[in-house]
């Protein structure tokens, strides 16, 4: 552990836990196929939010990498991440701060995490310093005020989860990274797979859930020059 504050699960609900990560997977390959650094086999990776580690598990299947840390705030996640991850070459551990990670990665990602981080200028320092020189920081959310669900999903994160949800824009967003010096650029999620009708109250329509994953859901490129 870092010595920043942890909790026991992302979830109120435990359960909830798994469900998430088996509706992540499809996001989690489309985005990686998006990422354009192809060749990984020598590369540090870092997941800031990894909850039970599926991310870092999908991404050495398709682009194996070298080395990769993932930490996360929940403590059952990350021992179940450990518990899932076999021989693979990642490092789990709980917390929210890299100390001691200093120009360690080549690349950095986070899922559905950066909406939740209370300082997100000093996350954006801490990125910024774990980071090689020209190091990619991919920083995926949806979870933001020009998501028209936002007023409501804003309601369901504080009954369902353990968590404290920030308002945040999409610009705002990429002023703070600039302003710790990243280079910023962005594009929309563009999910072009089958989206699934799940009714579990995120959604309040299937229109709403299609619009989100493909024009809603921002993918943030912060490279440090």
């Amino acid at each position: 552990m870092n010595g920043a504050p942890t909790i026991s699960t992302w979830y109120i609900d435990p359960d909830a836990e798994d469900a998430m990560a088996d509706g992540h997977a499809p996001i989690w390959r489309h985005l990686i196929e998006l990422v354009p650094e192809r060749d990984l086999s020598g590369k540090a990776i870092l997941d800031f939010g990894c909850n039970q580690g599926g991310f870092l598990r999908h991404l050495h299947a398709m682009r194996p990498f070298r080395k990769a840390l993932g930490i996360d705030i929940a403590e059952q996640s990350i021992a179940r991440a450990n518990a899932l991850k076999g021989n693979l070459p990642i490092q789990y551990q709980a917390g929210s701060r890299l100390p001691g990670w200093n120009e360690e990665f080549d690349l950095a990602f986070s899922h559905e995490v950066i909406y939740l981080v209370a300082d997100i200028e000093e996350h954006a320092g801490d990125i910024w310093r774990a980071l090689k020189p020209g190091g990619t920081y991919y920083a995926i959310t949806g979870c933001h005020t020009d998501n028209p669900l936002w007023p409501s999903w804003r309601k369901l994160v504080a009954e369902r989860t353990n968590t404290v949800v920030q308002d945040r824009s999409i610009n705002d967003y990429a002023q703070v990274f600039a302003a710790a010096g990243f280079t910023v650029s962005a594009r929309r999620l563009g999910f072009d797979g089958f989206i699934p009708y799940v009714p579990d109250g995120w959604m309040p329509n299937f229109a709403d859930a299609l619009d989100y994953y493909t024009r809603t859901k921002i993918v943030y490129r912060l490279v440090k020059p």
